[in-house]
């Protein structure tokens, strides 16, 4: 019996079948893996690190706030309007299910390379 017969996984189907289209797409695995670091980050600092327009932004995050992968918070910081977006438990699970699928990926890919 291999290690993918005892994870109840497919043997015979690839990593990239695994991956998920919410979690994959660059901009928003970026935003998951800024969020994975930090316990809350502000829009701006979001916009800044990933280069994206505000409106890109809050389209990626509208998206992973409807998958509830993170939580967006409202609120004022003195008298200047702030947005804080934070990872909830089921986006970190998601991101490190990618990250999983990724290195697993990776691994069959060196694999490979040592093949030829």
């Amino acid at each position: 019996m291999t290690d993918d017969d005892r994870s109840g996984e497919d043997p015979y189907s690839h990593p990239t079948q695994s991956l998920d289209d919410t979690v994959h797409q660059r901009a928003r695995l970026g935003i998951l893996a800024v969020l994975h670091e930090s316990a809350r980050v502000e829009f701006t600092f979001l916009r800044e690190a990933l280069d994206l327009t505000a409106g890109n932004l809050s389209r990626h995050l509208q998206v992973l706030e409807e998958a509830g992968l993170i939580e967006v918070d409202k609120g004022y910081e003195g008298r200047r309007a702030r947005t804080w977006v934070r990872i909830t438990k089921k986006g970190r699970a998601a991101f490190l299910a990618e990250i999983s699928h990724l290195k697993e990926l990776i691994r069959r890919v060196d694999d490979a390379a040592e093949l030829s």
